[in-house]
């Protein structure tokens, strides 16, 4: 048994329950134990890339949006993707979210609003994430696996919109970022909205990844745009796409 508490954030530690799956895993397992286990997990991550898969292919263009699920319904941030989520339906677009709350809600609720898809890929944690009520009822997939979950992100998404978030925001943004970099994928529109919020970090990829360790070219730092306001963030992903003759065709 273990004993749960809250943080300064409301947030539920997990301390006794994490140092269980530290142990299993310097347990000594028979080949039977690892076979079974393996083998049905395998099984659960195909389910999961199937569903989102069968489901995603009928989607249409959309756009991702990313950001905390802790932002407030009266934060400046959350009010910002509402409306980006918003303008993005009136040029065709649907939104993609992880379907939570914070920032992920405000973009369903901004695709709601202007008639779009709102589409939520929601993941199970042992706190803070409920599928929000701004998901279109047949748009909500739910995954175990972070990674199946990003696949089906990037997979599907004509465009990302990176809000002011955690960890969870920077794994999807770097994630995306390293993928069009490597030409794994094709290159698509980022956009990391919040000046105020991003200059940091871009200022430290500049000047400690790029100038000092070498540890990116120059033109990495285009692969994504820096922009305020919901006119510019949605701008920025039709423009992209105009070059090439392109519209979404819902």
């Amino acid at each position: 048994m273990y004993l749960s508490r809250r943080d300064a954030y409301g947030i539920e530690s997990m301390t006794d329950k994490s140092e269980d799956k530290i142990r299993k895993a310097f347990a000594v397992k028979d080949w039977n134990d690892i076979k079974a286990s393996d083998s049905w997990q395998i099984f659960k991550i195909m389910s999961e890339f199937v569903e989102g898969f069968d489901k995603m292919s009928r989607i249409g263009p959309c756009v991702s949006v990313f950001g905390s699920a802790r932002t407030k319904p009266d934060n400046k941030y959350y009010l910002l993707a509402e409306e980006i989520a918003y303008k993005l339906t009136q040029e065709g677009y649907g939104v993609i979210t992880g379907g939570g709350p914070g920032i992920m809600e405000a973009a369903n609720k901004g695709a709601k609003r202007g008639g779009g898809k709102s589409v939520g890929l929601n993941i199970e944690l042992p706190f803070e994430q409920k599928p929000n009520d701004f998901i279109d009822r047949d748009k909500s997939i739910d995954f175990h696996y972070f990674f199946v979950r990003k696949t089906i992100f990037l997979k599907y998404s004509q465009g990302f919109i990176g809000m002011p978030g955690g960890m969870g925001t920077m794994d999807e943004l770097f994630e995306a970022l390293t993928l069009v970099q490597t030409h794994k994928i094709a290159s698509f529109p980022v956009v990391l909205v919040g000046k105020d919020y991003w200059t940091g970090l871009v200022k430290w990829m500049k000047e400690s990844m790029l100038e000092k360790e070498l540890n990116i070219n120059p033109d990495d730092l285009d692969l994504f745009a820096i922009v305020d306001t919901a006119d510019e963030a949605v701008k920025h992903i039709v423009d992209f796409y105009s070059k090439y003759l392109l519209k979404p065709n819902f």
